[in-house]
């Protein structure tokens, strides 16, 4: 029997943690799909199309480096996680979980999508040096002025190019929110 999974998330920007959640997802499924969704309640920072290719670059340095012949696609929808899960026949949809307070959320959601969508969640744990990384903290370091090299531990170089070239650009909300942040 072929185990395939989705992993849904915005990715936005995906993180070094992201990429560990789904590599130890690859000893629990034959395939995995890192599925890239819009989230209505956050406007992205980057578009679906610049987080499709990081997610990418990042899979296809994950799966020369996996010798084991794992799968993995990467996708983006709209809509519900679950209704994107069904469509690609997938047997469980994959969560990182960081810390007790994902864990709580997590939970209600999981419990949610099994009773509405008959779909399992599968929990998996975060390395210890990504247990604090979010994308929304990579954004609030790059916004207010922070040292983005400094996050080469925790984001890919490629991120934090993009990074760089958004506070850079006056025309990007980025830029305007690290000058206004910046000390006098």
């Amino acid at each position: 029997m072929h185990h395939l999974a989705v992993y849904a998330g915005s990715f936005d920007p995906i993180t070094l943690g992201h990429i560990d959640v789904l590599e130890r997802s690859l000893s629990i499924f034959d395939e995995v799909i890192l599925a890239i969704g819009i989230n209505i309640d956050k406007p992205p920072l980057f578009t679906i199309e610049e987080r499709r290719e990081f997610a990418q670059i990042l899979v296809e340095r994950l799966l020369q480096k996996n010798s084991k012949g794992a799968k993995i696609r990467v996708e983006s929808y709209n809509g519900l996680t679950t209704d994107f899960a069904r469509k690609q026949n997938a047997s469980a949809i994959i969560r990182g979980i960081r810390n007790v307070t994902d864990l709580a959320s997590e939970c209600q959601l999981a419990i949610t999508n099994r009773q509405v969508a008959e779909i399992e969640t599968v929990f998996i744990l975060t390395g210890e040096s990504f247990a604090y990384v979010s994308s929304s903290l990579i954004k609030q370091i790059a916004a207010f002025g922070g040292d983005l090299q400094r996050l080469s531990a925790l984001v890919p170089p490629e991120v934090i190019a993009a990074l760089e070239s958004k506070r850079r650009d006056p025309n990007d909300p980025l830029s305007r929110l690290a000058k206004e942040s910046a000390p006098d």
